[in-house]
């Protein structure tokens, strides 16, 4: 069920709730003083009753702009808040350190409040949770819209799937929690050998797969995240700043780096982007799962791929020709995974060379990091754009991982050594996944070749 505050206004503010101005519903001029009066911060508002009871909860990037926009004309006329907006007749705000800090508050109002008009998400387990487990040498966060019942600690319902995926993302950088679904032993010494994803190589994870973090300190973050999500940061601030202290006094430098910089993003989250950037598609239109499970079977590969890497080139006549490389983790898009590359060596239209250039760049950054390769290199193309990609992984010298690509109009999977391209069902999971991160690399391609042009036509070079 969508959820039923109105998108934000693109019409007038909350200042044209004045009186004498059209949009005005001027039986709520109370009310309308109470919305003129709210800050324009993040925070959580309270629509209340004749008799004083909540009867809806939302959360606010800026609330006067948000709570403004249910009494504007065109509201009147939005189903999803039409029968029951005329109900309200006050309102209450509870201020916000940031966005994130809005959605977790908003959450835990519902739940304990159980406002009348956020009745669908009381009982309705469609709506997503935030799951930890608790039951293993290092607890695994992730969201769920399927809660288990025992084993786990359950943050939610939370009303927008999208904001609490945005979330998960931003405070994954402070609190460098595992994500991935492996059951991971402390005492089996050959997860020593096991190579970490990427999420560490942006050091977004401490590597419990490699045995990089003990499971006490491991567990420390996950305590600290749920202070956090309980609305104690207070609490984890003046934690982690005493810790600082003592390591730096015991000359633990590097542990007292680390608490540093997380005391400091902790302290600035609400700098740290919005959700909408941050979140994953909040609909996605097939099962990554199983679209992943169908890529192993139909690749022959030896175990379920996790990372995805889509390359596409734009071009206009020849001109302003860019790559776009986009990553995929568990079949969702990582953004902080995305690069872009403006092609250097490759004079006119050739896309060919310029996939070599994207693949070759991209390669060498891999290995300078020390980073580990994706599961799968996907091209946009045909046999040609394949084999593109191939001469790249060869003239540097580094072993092919999987690579394959995927031809338009078609929808044609090519991979090495096989003369017959690979036709798979429309319907196909593995085809659907295969098709999203294409696009995905396609839509990023053309965004970065109109900003190229845009700035060639003011004259700005710098892109």
């Amino acid at each position: 069920m969508s959820d039923p505050s109105p998108p934000p206004p693109t019409g007038p503010g909350p200042d044209a709730l004045e009186p004498g101005n059209d949009t005005r519903r001027p039986e709520r001029s109370p009310l309308q003083a109470r919305v003129r009066a709210l800050p324009r911060s993040p925070g959580v508002y309270l629509f209340k009753d004749a008799q004083g009871r909540v009867i809806y909860v939302g959360k606010a990037k800026n609330l006067r702009s948000r709570v403004a926009s249910y009494f504007l004309k065109a509201a009147e006329d939005d189903p999803r808040i039409r029968d029951w907006i005329g109900e309200v007749v006050d309102l209450d705000h509870l201020d916000a350190d940031s966005e994130v800090d809005a959605l977790l508050m908003e959450a835990r109002l519902i739940k304990d409040i159980q406002p009348r008009h956020n009745a669908d998400l009381k009982d309705d387990t469609s709506f997503p949770y935030l799951q930890i487990t608790t039951g293993e040498d290092f607890p695994r966060v992730h969201f769920t819209r399927e809660p288990k019942d025992r084993g786990v600690k359950l943050y939610g319902p939370f009303p927008r799937a999208k904001g609490l995926r945005g979330a998960i993302h931003v405070l994954q950088r402070i609190f460098k929690f595992r994500t991935c679904s492996l059951d991971i032993d402390a005492d089996d010494p050959r997860w020593r050998w096991f190579r970490p994803c990427l999420l560490h190589s942006i050091n977004q994870c401490t590597a419990p797969c490699n045995l990089r973090i003990d499971p006490e300190a491991y567990k420390k973050d996950i305590r600290r995240l749920k202070l956090f999500l309980e609305g104690k940061k207070d609490v984890v601030l003046r934690e982690m700043e005493d810790e600082m202290k003592e390591a730096s006094k015991a000359l633990q430098f590097e542990k007292a780096a680390r608490l540093r910089d997380e005391l400091k993003a902790l302290q600035n989250l609400n700098l740290r982007g919005n959700l909408d950037e941050h979140a994953q598609p909040e609909v996605f239109y097939q099962d990554p799962k199983k679209g992943l499970r169908g890529l192993r079977k139909v690749l022959n590969l030896p175990s379920t791929p996790r990372t995805i890497l889509g390359v596409d080139i734009a071009h206009l006549g020849g001109t302003e020709t860019v790559g776009s490389l986009v990553t995929f983790i568990d079949g969702l898009p990582f953004k902080p995974g995305y690069r872009r590359y403006r092609i250097k060596s490759v004079t006119g239209i050739d896309d060919y060379a310029s996939i070599r250039e994207v693949v070759s760049r991209r390669i060498q950054g891999l290995r300078e990091r020390d980073e580990p390769f994706p599961d799968i290199f996907l091209i946009d193309g045909g046999k040609g754009q394949l084999n593109a990609a191939l001469d790249a992984f060869k003239a540097l010298g580094v072993d092919v991982p999987t690579v394959i690509s995927l031809a338009k109009q078609e929808e044609e999977i090519y991979v090495p050594g096989t003369p017959d391209p690979i036709v798979l069902s429309r319907r196909s999971f593995s085809l659907r996944l295969l098709q999203y991160v294409r696009d995905e690399a396609h839509r990023f391609a053309q965004h970065y070749h109109h900003l190229l042009r845009t700035k060639r036509t003011l004259g700005d070079d710098s892109a």
